[in-house]
Formats: structure tokens, sequence, C-alpha cells
């Protein structure tokens, strides 16, 4: 039984009983080969946890004894794509909530896992931290190889750089796709007009959607936009502008969902 977003991130690490269906991490199911599935996987789950009294590079060091191998050389690699080179050494008491969420990304990706799995990374950051955190999670996708698997509630957030997503409703997933497909597939061929006089295009053209006095939206395939048009000009209505309507993600989850909770 699944309920919502961090109680499957439980279910995944193996944090949590699995009641039904099974989890698999690089070919390695959770429950019956613990070891083999997580061992390339990091993860924050709900916040990081660190000591406060010990410096950022204090920390580092507790978490790399955990694990063989790790080097000087791998702890300073990954202090430097986190950007913490300059406050490293100082308490992480002393820290801001966006350094202590870096570090936190820091002990995670220590051990260079494949993937990394976050539990609302960007909760109760201004919006200079949510940038951050944002441009950092994209870096370690690219330079590091890194599959990343973000829970949030924030849509607008996840629209900016997540590629796919993978929607809950009352514990069970109704919607996995690319965020680019679910996008266009709810904008349903809805062009948008703007024009000088809305009142005039009512009379002209059939089934149109009044946005206010100077735009409307109509649904019309591509083929058909010059006929619009046509029409428009010949009826002397002035159009300064055409385009596609961009839903965001969050128009694509309500109408997935068909409500305004967001799970």
């Amino acid at each position: 039984m699944v309920h919502g977003k961090t109680t499957t991130i439980k279910l995944i690490l193996g944090l949590q009983n699995i009641t039904s269906g099974k989890v698999t991490i690089n070919g390695y199911d959770i429950e019956k080969e613990f070891t083999q599935a997580i061992k390339k996987v990091g993860a924050i789950v709900e916040n990081p946890d660190m000591y406060m009294y010990l410096s950022g590079y204090q920390n580092l060091q507790l978490v790399a004894n955990l694990y063989k191998g790790i080097t000087k050389e791998r702890i300073e690699a990954v202090v430097k794509l986190v950007k913490l080179e300059n406050r490293i050494h100082d308490k992480v008491s002393k820290y801001s909530l966006g350094m202590r969420q870096r570090l936190g990304i820091a002990q995670a990706i220590l051990h260079k896992p494949n993937l990394l799995i976050l539990d609302e990374p960007t909760n109760g950051l201004d919006p200079e931290g949510i940038k951050e955190m944002r441009e950092l999670l994209v870096e370690l996708a690219e330079k590091e190889k890194m599959a990343i698997l973000i829970s949030s509630h924030n849509l607008a957030e996840l629209d900016n750089f997540c590629t796919k997503v993978c929607i809950i409703k009352n514990g069970e997933v109704i919607e996995t796709s690319e965020i680019s497909e679910i996008k266009k597939e709810s904008s349903q061929n809805l062009k948008v007009f703007e024009v000088d006089d809305v009142n005039l295009v009512q009379k002209i053209v059939k089934d149109i959607i009044v946005l206010d006095n100077h735009t409307f939206k109509i649904k019309a395939s591509k083929e058909e936009v010059p006929e619009i048009i046509q029409q428009l000009v010949e009826n002397q209505v002035k159009i300064y502008e055409v385009k596609q309507e961009e839903k965001t993600l969050e128009d694509a989850f309500f109408e997935k969902t068909g409500g305004n909770v967001i799970e």
C-alpha cells in the first residue's frame, strides 16, 4: 500500500516493509538482495542528518568512513561540486539551510552512486537557494552521470529542470511519462490569439474561449491557423500574436488528477 511521496521513497530504500509489489534497483530486489540493490544509491529522506558542532568537512569524513576506498581527493571533489569550498571547515551550526542541504547532498554522493533520491530538496529554501539547488542537481546529472529521483509538491520548480514525472493519487500511480509529453497532451492543440478586439472575433469565428478583451484561444491544428488568420484579416481584425498554448506541469497535474490537491 502506497500512501504518498515520502512513503514511496521509504519503500524504494527498504526503510519500510513492502506489502505488495517489488522494488528493483540496478537489477537487484531491494528485499531479497538489499546490500547489492542499495550499493549504488544515495539518498536524503526528509532532513539530512549531520553533527552541528562539527565542521562540514568532519561530517563528510565520518560518512566516508562508512564506505571502502573514499579518498581525500574524492571528498575534495565533492566539496567543489556542491560549491562549499569556502565554508567547508566552518561548523555546520553556522551554515544556512541551503548550505546544509548542499552538504547533505555531498554526503549522499561521496560513494559515487548512479541513483540519487531526494525528498523535498528545496523545502524551506529561499529563491536563491532553490536556484542553486536546481543548478547543482542538473550538474550532478550531467557530470556524475547520475539519475536523480525527486519527490516534491513544488510542481513549478520541477517543471524547470526535470525530464520525467510520476503522479500519485490516493496511493495509486496514475501517470508516468516525459514532462514534455504530459504537457503537450494536456494542451490539446489550443492556439492563443492576441487581437485588437475580441468582441469582433466572436462574430466571425465559432467556439473561441475568451481570455480577456484582447486574447482568446481556440482548438485548432497547425494547418487550420492560416484559415483563421485569413478570416480575421478579411474582417479588419488586427492580429498581434498567435502561439501554441503552453500548459504548466501544474495545469497538467490538475487535469490528470481532476482536483487541486497535490499529494
